[in-house]
C-alpha cells in the first residue's frame, strides 16, 4: 500500500522532502480530499509536522474530517494547540464534536477556550447531546429560510450562507418562531418565479427526527425515504440542525462494527495495531463469563454420570447434538437481529414470526433427525440409539431455533441492544438445552439400551 502511494503521489512526496512549499501546495491542493487523507496517513511524524506548517488550519480541516476517529487523537496532540483549535473551529461542527468527544474533559476545555467564540459555542451546543443520538450527529451548518419570504430573498440568503453550509440541496423553511414548517429542494427554488412566496412552492409534508432519537433510527429513516439530509427538531418542532448522508454512512459503519463485535462476544472490534495485551483485556471478560456458563453444561453432564456409565456410547454424540443446537440457534439469531436492525421485525406480527421459526425448526429438525437416525442405525446397528439421537436432534433444533429468534426479540422489547444476545451466548444456552434434552430422553428410556 505504501509503495503504491509513493508511486501515485511521487511528485508530492518529493516536494515535501525537498521542503519546496510552493510546489507541494500546488500539487497537494489539486488532489481529492480523500487522496490527501491517504497520503497524510502514510507520512512519518517529521513529515507531518512539516505539512502542518505548509497548510492553513482550514486546509487541514478538510483532511481531518476524513480521518478515522480513533486516529485523530494522536495527530491532534502533535499540532501546536492554537493551530489545532483553529483547525477544529474550521471543521463542520458535527465532525469537530466527533473528534472532541474522544478527549478527556481537561483537554476538551483547553481547545474550546482558545477556539473562536462562535465556533466554540456551536460545538458546545452539540456536545450537550447524548452520544449516539440524532442530536450528537447533526450539524448546525444548514440553510433555513422564512415561509413569508420571496424566492428572490431566499436565493440571496442561500448565496450568502451556502459557503458555510454542509449541504444546500434541501433548504428548510421555518416560521417566525423558528419552527419547521416545510422544505424546498434547490431545484424547485431555482425554477420558481422570483416574486413567488416560499410558502407557495414549499413542501409542507416534512419528515423530521427528534433530537433525542437513536442514531440508528436516523439511519433507518434516511434509508427508507432516500434523503440526502434529515432535519432534527425538538419536542416543540423547532429546527435544531440537520443530519447529512455522509454522517449516516459513518453511523451505518459504526453500528455494523458494533453489532458484529457483540455477535462475536467481543467488547469492541480489535484494531489491527492493538497490542496482544490490549486485545486480551477486551476479550477476557466475555470469555470468563462464557467459561462459567460452560461450567453449567459440564455440571449438567455430571448429573447424568450414571446414565453415561451404563451406556458409554452416548458420549460420542454429545458434540454432534450440542454443535447442531449452536449452529441453528446462531442462524435464527442472525435473522432476528437483522430484522430488528432493519425495522422489518417491528412491521411483522410477533406471533407469525414465532410460528414461522417454529415451523422452520420442525422442518430442519425432522430432516436432520431422520438423516442422523439412519446413519446411527447403520453405524451402530441399534434402532433405539438411532431413534434417541434423531429425536434429540429434532427437539433440540426446534427449541434452539425458537431461542435464537425469541431472545433478541425479548431484549429488543426490554430496550436492550439485541446484538448482546451474541452467537457464543446463544450457543452456550443451546448447549445446556441440548444436553438436558439428550440425556433426559436417554435416562427415560435407559432400559432399551442396557
Amino acid at each position: 500500500m505504501e509503495q503504491e502511494l509513493n508511486n501515485e503521489f511521487k511528485h508530492v512526496f518529493e516536494a515535501l522532502k525537498k521542503e519546496d512549499i510552493d510546489l507541494f501546495r500546488e500539487n497537494f491542493l489539486e488532489m481529492h480530499p480523500y487522496d490527501q487523507t491517504r497520503l497524510f496517513s502514510e507520512l512519518e511524524e517529521e513529515e507531518r509536522m512539516r505539512l502542518y506548517s505548509y497548510l492553513s488550519p482550514g486546509e487541514m480541516a478538510d483532511i481531518f474530517e476524513k480521518i478515522e476517529i480513533e486516529d485523530t487523537k494522536g495527530y491532534l496532540f502533535e499540532m501546536e494547540p492554537f493551530y489545532a483549535a483553529k483547525m477544529l473551529g474550521d471543521m463542520y461542527a458535527d465532525d469537530a464534536v466527533d473528534v472532541l468527544n474522544d478527549l478527556e474533559a481537561e483537554q476538551l476545555a483547553s481547545y474550546l477556550t482558545i477556539m473562536d467564540d462562535e465556533a466554540a459555542q456551536e460545538i458546545k451546543e452539540l456536545l450537550h447531546y447524548e452520544e449516539k443520538t440524532a442530536g450528537s450527529i447533526m450539524t448546525t451548518e444548514f440553510v433555513a429560510i422564512r415561509a413569508n419570504q420571496t424566492v428572490t430573498q431566499a436565493m440571496q440568503i442561500l448565496r450568502k450562507e451556502a459557503p458555510d453550509a454542509e449541504t444546500i440541496y434541501y433548504v428548510f423553511v421555518v416560521d417566525e418562531n423558528k419552527k419547521l414548517v416545510g422544505v424546498i429542494s434547490l431545484r424547485d427554488l431555482i425554477i420558481a418565479e422570483e416574486d413567488t412566496l416560499v410558502t407557495d412552492v414549499m413542501n409542507e409534508r416534512v419528515v423530521a427526527i427528534s433530537v433525542g432519537e437513536d442514531q440508528e433510527e436516523a439511519a433507518r429513516m434516511m434509508k427508507d425515504y432516500d434523503f440526502l439530509a434529515l432535519p432534527v427538531v425538538d419536542f416543540q418542532n423547532h429546527l435544531l440542525g440537520i443530519i447529512t448522508v455522509d454522517d449516516i454512512v459513518d453511523v451505518i459503519d459504526e453500528e455494523a462494527s458494533e453489532d458484529y463485535s457483540k455477535l462475536a462476544a467481543v467488547s469492541d472490534m480489535d484494531s489491527a495495531d492493538r497490542s496482544p495485551i490490549q486485545a486480551a483485556k477486551r476479550r477476557l471478560p466475555w470469555l470468563i463469563i462464557l467459561l462459567f456458563l460452560g461450567m453449567i453444561t459440564a455440571s449438567l453432564i455430571g448429573q447424568f454420570e450414571q446414565t453415561l456409565n451404563q451406556v458409554a456410547i452416548l458420549a460420542v454424540f454429545i458434540p454432534l447434538i450440542a454443535g447442531m443446537a449452536g449452529n441453528t440457534g446462531t442462524q435464527a439469531l442472525a435473522v432476528a437481529v437483522r430484522g430488528i436492525a432493519t425495522g422489518d421485525t417491528d412491521k411483522q406480527d410477533v406471533r407469525s414470526l414465532v410460528l414461522r421459526e417454529a415451523g422452520t425448526g420442525v422442518i430442519t429438525g425432522t430432516s436432520c433427525g431422520l438423516i442422523i437416525m439412519i446413519i446411527v442405525y447403520l453405524w451402530k446397528d441399534s434402532i433405539y440409539l438411532g431413534l434417541l439421537v434423531g429425536a434429540s436432534i429434532l427437539m433440540t433444533l426446534i427449541v434452539a431455533t425458537l431461542a435464537g429468534a425469541l431472545i433478541p426479540l425479548l431484549m429488543h422489547k426490554m430496550k436492550i441492544d439485541p446484538a448482546v444476545a451474541s452467537g457464543p451466548f446463544i450457543t452456550t444456552i443451546n448447549d445446556i438445552i441440548s444436553v438436558l434434552i439428550y440425556f433426559g430422553l436417554a435416562t427415560a428410556f435407559i432400559n432399551y439400551f442396557t
